[in-house]
């Protein structure tokens, strides 16, 4: 794909951060939300406020482990078939992961940027918004991401490990994990899914229908790319393609992040009073929202 030293390099360091840090440590709370100390400080996030974005930045908005690195690879791919150069990553991609000068070094880098965040819409740097960059961004159905979620953190090797599936569904439900809340992480991007500048992806929908899926990104994106360069692009960003290039592209990590990638994996580890319990939280806080109808939560969360 691209020179991912730099990637590679800062997903080492915070292993080597996190092989000393215990879980009762892992976090910090700026403004209100846990973030991992592993990989974010609150020095970074007060630079972040000043952060300059431009027109054509691409951002990649997500909560953890709905697909951020599968749209990063689809999106890289899109630049290398429209630009024909491969998409280079000076820093980690994620906005608000690393030292608070790395937004000084970002201003050197030519365009688009690709900018992925797992940040609430509000906590995102005003000149986004005032300088209309496109915004992708990708939705899982939460019972699927939190089994992922328990997965990555009691798989890798050097990330502290929950005790148990309970103990974490009972964080993850509390918001009590890293980047806080998936619900209010949903309800408050549900405001802005029909901006004019943002558009909405489900996991879901990239997992039965790629090519049509890869094929809207590049529309809403203004890239123009042929009907044969979609199947190319497709062919190389279908989980198992990702998969067997990840050590390549996300060093001791990629196994890790592409594990499974499989829909309803949540029946493996829900209880039915967990099941029931995360039913009624998303029927409280989502179902009656354009975001719950998009989610597509009775056919991917229930049965």
């Amino acid at each position: 794909m691209a020179d991912e030293s730099k990637f590679i390099e800062f997903i080492d360091e915070a292993l080597e951060k996190s092989k000393e840090t215990a879980l009762s440590h892992l976090f910090f709370t700026y403004e209100g939300i846990p973030y991992p100390v592993t990989m974010c400080t609150s020095e970074t996030f007060q630079a972040l406020d000043a952060f300059e974005a431009r027109h054509d930045d691409i951002v990649l908005a997500s909560y953890p482990k709905c697909g951020s690195n599968w749209i990063l690879h689809i999106v890289c791919e899109l630049i290398f078939a429209v630009s024909k150069k491969k998409y280079e990553y000076p820093e980690f991609p994620v906005l608000e992961c690393g030292d608070s000068g790395k937004y000084q070094r970002m201003k050197q880098f030519p365009s688009p940027r690709i900018l992925a965040t797992h940040l609430h819409y509000d906590k995102l740097p005003e000149s986004i918004f005032k300088n209309k960059a496109k915004i992708l961004v990708i939705f899982r159905n939460p019972k699927d991401t939190a089994v992922s979620f328990f997965h990555f953190h009691n798989n890798v090797p050097d990330i502290p490990s929950y005790s148990s599936w309970d103990e974490f569904f009972r964080q993850f439900m509390k918001g009590q994990v890293s980047w806080g809340s998936y619900f209010d992480f949903a309800i408050n991007w549900n405001k802005h899914l029909d901006d004019e500048n943002v558009k909405f992806i489900l996991y879901e929908d990239l997992k039965e229908n790629l090519a049509d899926e890869i094929k809207q990104i590049a529309e809403f994106l203004a890239f123009s790319v042929t009907e044969e360069q979609i199947h190319t692009i497709s062919a190389k960003s279908t989980f198992p393609a990702m998969r067997a290039a990840s050590q390549e592209t996300h060093g001791a990590l990629g196994p890790f992040l592409f594990r499974k990638g499989e829909v309803g994996d949540w029946k493996n580890l829900f209880s039915g009073a967990q099941n029931q319990e995360m039913d009624e939280k998303f029927k409280k806080s989502l179902a009656v929202t354009s975001l719950g109808a998009k989610l597509k939560y009775e056919s991917y969360c229930q049965g």
